[in-house]
């Protein structure tokens, strides 16, 4: 997001407003100042048919006018003619009655009931269906309707979640939160949502001014916009009325280099906000405050996810619905100035040209289309650029949804890092080896791209801390995409690796992706270093940015000057509204609490955390940070009891089995803390952490062999974890064994060789 920074700084001068003011100068009249203009408000599409008539037809077919419908006989594409599916010992069924439509279901009790369809949700390649539930909860159906042609394998009934063995106590039942419509999908599926959740009934009254996504979702509301079409409004003519003007691309040509076979624009593009008017649907986010209008900054109403798994591969590529904006930010084409409106045409969202003659528009066929790049025969389906460049992933069981980071394929990568590449997509009966082989004999080497950052990502997502570095030079990199910047930032977080440099370089940074980031990474440094890392945050352009420094300086209170306290004050209640906001969500009540409890508020914490188990009985985190604020406070018999009463709802839960050894631990009792440890460890194999605190409590009740072999076995697996490796080489040398504890110290010293505590464990097995 290169220029993210300049339209904030614009959209910000911009929403300063109008201040009426009068000089001292002696006037003969005195002249009220004029009434300020009203906000613009929704109109409908309907309202821009007139004027607009061929745009307004493109996106009456597109998926944007049918993302939500009523249930009629004109929008319902499912066989609802006593169809019927079995699935997982549930049998379901289909019918029509009174005009209305039905099925026939597990419902919230696990028993079978008739719920009527009010809704159809999408078009294609399925279509979804929603069920009112009580309290105004919409219901997304996990029985979908496969829309494709039936020679491609559609015209059925299936289900979502395949592979899983789901029933009513499942959170992906679709009766349970994950498929509730009123915060899951509502607004990106309708124009001005209002979720109107009451937390004390714990009910919707959700409502929209437009049901499908219309004109006024992308070009803000637009009543004032009307009014300069039939007025010539003088205070509208600058911008027409309208909310953000989608003008990049007008008066923009892209300029064929003969020696590239690339173009490039005839001007830079020095705005963002056409990608920001298409972000907050096609992101993959959280939304923290209503009233969205086109124009507006997206971080100012949303939180983005960035480049972390399991979201994304460890070199930038989809793995779980990603929804494309992250991918595209790490493309060249958005470098090169490339917005979503020069390949798809935005009213009926198809792509403006068919085929590899979209791409052709500014790669010059005869030094791309050719065999000589793509080494594939002419005609086959391996010329196709969009299978090499954009290999799809299918999601909902058919739906196929392409990459947009725009990559060159990387089987070499595949190969190390066990990243998928689009050569095998297509070469299901080869390895990546085989590919990688291809593409040296092309290129007489491995293929480059943009993902450098890919090796230095993997070995973070292995937990390998001595990328700590690797990762500070990412983040400083101004070369790299700033999604790419903040990713590695967010890792040395993950990683618990904070470095005050990094945070306070991260945290002055140009671009917001990665100041977000430097916030989290501040939560491991103490207070006073936090502070004055991200006090200025605190009045950043940026709500996103705001309310995160708020939630982490809340245990820094002492470290602030009266000045940024009220600063903090300010940011603190927007993050407090962002909170009631999504009170119908446990984690926004157990958030709460975590905010409470480090204001030292543990009453208030601690009713927090029994209203987010109030909505869900099974929530892990809610019981994990109470019986954390509970160890705050002395009190842990009562983080036991009630880490026993998490484990009653969620006996495979690893991390409750973790805490209630710590909490027996500082009990006491180090047998049945050994016993829950050893447990963890066995529910959360991939984790390192688990095993090191598993041996630790081995060896402090009088079991050093036992230990000794768990962190052999934890080293063989995680080669490069330092807690693992101290720990093994620590016990082997207090059990005499100095080889293996030399050995051990070795490799510690080659994956830390920085590191003061390493290199004097080293020194003292010399």
């Amino acid at each position: 997001m290169r220029t993210v920074a300049a339209i904030v700084g614009a959209v910000v001068i911009g929403a300063i407003g109008w201040f009426v003011w009068r000089t001292n100068a002696p006037t003969a009249v005195d002249v009220p100042p004029p009434p300020a203009a009203a906000p613009a408000s929704f109109a409908g599409s309907s309202a821009c048919k007139t004027c607009h008539a061929t745009q307004y037809a493109a996106w009456s077919t597109s998926q944007h006018a049918r993302a939500m419908q009523h249930a009629t006989p004109d929008t319902v594409l499912g066989d609802f003619n006593d169809a019927k599916l079995t699935f997982d010992g549930v049998a379901s069924s289909f019918f029509r009655g009174e005009g209305k439509y039905f099925v026939r279901t597990d419902g919230p009790d696990g028993k079978l009931a008739d719920f009527e369809v009010k809704y159809t949700f999408g078009v294609e390649p399925l279509q979804q269906y929603l069920v009112e539930l009580p309290g105004g909860r919409l219901q997304a159906l996990a029985l979908s309707w496969d829309t494709r042609p039936k020679d491609a394998g559609g015209q059925r009934w299936f289900r979502q979640y395949p592979d899983e063995k789901l029933d009513y106590r499942d959170e992906l039942h679709w009766t349970r939160r994950a498929q509730n419509w009123n915060f899951m999908c509502a607004d990106c599926h309708s124009t001005d949502v209002v979720k109107n959740y009451d937390a004390t009934s714990d009910a919707f009254d959700t409502r929209w001014k437009e049901i499908s996504v219309g004109c006024e979702s992308c070009h803000g509301p637009g009543s004032r916009h009307l009014e300069w079409a039939g007025k010539g409004d003088a205070a509208a003519r600058a911008g027409k009325g309208l909310t953000v003007q989608l003008d990049e691309r007008r008066g923009v040509s892209w300029l064929p280099d003969s020696a590239t076979g690339n173009a490039h624009r005839s001007k830079p593009r020095t705005t963002e906000r056409e990608i920001e008017v298409c972000a907050p649907c096609h992101a993959r986010r959280a939304q923290i405050t209503e009233g969205y209008r086109a124009g507006q900054p997206f971080l100012d109403h949303y939180m983005p996810s960035l480049l972390l798994a399991p979201l994304y591969y460890p070199d930038g590529q989809q793995h779980e619905e990603v929804f494309i904006w992250g991918s595209w930010l790490q493309s060249r084409m958005q470098r090169q100035g490339v917005t979503c409106s020069d390949c798809h045409e935005p009213h009926s969202q198809r792509p403006r040209i068919e085929g590899n003659a979209l791409c052709a528009q500014c790669h010059a066929p005869a030094r791309y289309d050719a065999p000589a790049h793509h080494h594939h025969a002419a005609g086959s389906r391996g010329p196709q650029c969009a299978d090499c460049h954009m290999p799809r992933t299918t999601y909902m069981v058919i739906d196929g949804r392409r990459d947009h980071s725009m990559r060159v394929p990387r089987p070499d990568q595949s190969t190390a890092l066990g990243t998928p590449n689009a050569c095998n997509q297509c070469h299901r009966d080869r390895g990546p080896q085989w590919a990688a082989s291809a593409v040296r004999g092309w290129l007489g080497r491995d293929a480059k791209g943009l993902q450098g950052f890919a090796p230095t990502f993997h070995a973070a997502d292995s937990g390998d801390a001595a990328t700590a570095a690797s990762l500070a030079a990412i983040a400083d990199d101004v070369s790299q995409p700033p999604i790419v910047r903040a990713s590695a930032v967010e890792r040395l977080a993950v990683l618990g690796t904070a470095d005050t440099g990094v945070v306070q370089r991260a945290a002055r940074d140009a671009q917001p992706l990665v100041r977000l980031a430097a916030i989290r990474l501040a939560e491991a440094l103490p207070p006073p270093e936090q502070a004055r890392s991200l006090a200025p945050l605190l009045s950043d352009p940026l709500r996103a940015l705001r309310i995160e420094a708020a939630r982490v300086l809340a245990g820094a209170q002492d470290a602030l000057t009266a000045e940024q306290r009220a600063a903090w004050q300010h940011a603190a209640d927007e993050y407090l509204a962002t909170l009631r906001y999504t009170a119908d969500r446990p984690e926004a009540r157990a958030a709460l609490g975590s905010f409470e409890s480090r204001l030292g508020h543990h009453d208030a914490a601690q009713a927090a955390y029994r209203q987010a188990l109030a909505l869900d009985a099974a929530f892990i985190p809610a019981y994990l940070n109470a019986a954390d604020d509970l160890r705050v406070q002395g009190r842990d018999a009562d983080a036991r009891a009630l880490l026993q009463q998490g484990l009653g709802q969620a006996p495979q839960s690893a991390a409750l089995h973790h805490a209630l050894g710590l909490a027996l631990v500082r009990l006491g009792d180090r047998v049945a803390a050994v016993q829950e440890f050893e447990r963890a460890s066995r529910l959360a194999p991939n984790d390192p952490r688990y095993v090191y605190v598993y041996a630790v409590a081995l060896n402090s009740t009088g079991r050093p062999r036992d230990a000794i072999r768990a962190l052999e076995s934890a080293a063989r697996r995680w080669p490069a974890d330092r807690d693992v490796l101290m720990a093994l080489a620590t016990l082997q040398r207090d059990a005499g064994n100095l080889p293996a504890a030399r050995q051990a110290a070795e490799r510690l010293a080659a994956a830390y060789p920085n590191d003061r505590e390493v290199n004097a464990l080293v020194q003292q097995l010399r």
